[in-house]
């Protein structure tokens, strides 16, 4: 380290600057982002008859492919590493605000209208004959 810590934010991010830092950032962001993508499909596919937990995926969904994109092009285009950073400042924050603050509400507001949902079905087939159907009365035939 030969510069001052805030001296490096304006360095070009690319493997002479950074050697420590530049292959594991872009190819980490772009395994993630492969991995995103196959999560999404299969947690979309588990979960379609849940909306709830269907929009949060997309947030996400579009949340990193717009993060880990953005790290493989600054990576790409030498961007100053002030918005390598930036990026992942932002990036990781909007993670955590979409899984620990915007949903954790919609989520346990939907457990609860799961669960009063399962209450009301067993209370209403609880009683044996409840799921069995009445005879029709046999009509007498008139000549």
């Amino acid at each position: 380290m030969t510069l001052a810590p805030w001296e490096y934010l304006f360095l070009a991010f690319n493997s002479f600057n950074f050697h420590d830092l530049f292959y594991p950032i872009w190819i980490a962001a772009l395994a993630l982002l492969v991995l995103l993508l196959v999560l999404y499909a299969v947690r979309t596919r588990q979960l379609r008859h849940h909306p709830p937990f269907l929009e949060m995926y997309e947030w996400m969904l579009w949340t990193g492919i717009i993060f880990y994109s953005w790290l493989v092009l600054c990576a790409l285009f030498i961007f100053d590493f002030l918005f390598i950073v930036g990026g992942l400042v932002v990036g990781l924050g909007v993670f955590a605000w979409i899984r620990f603050i915007r949903f954790p509400p919609i989520l346990q507001a939907y457990e609860r209208q799961l669960a009063k949902q399962r209450y009301f079905d067993r209370r209403r087939f609880s009683h044996p004959e409840t799921t069995i159907r009445s005879k029709a009365s046999k009509r007498r035939r008139r000549r």
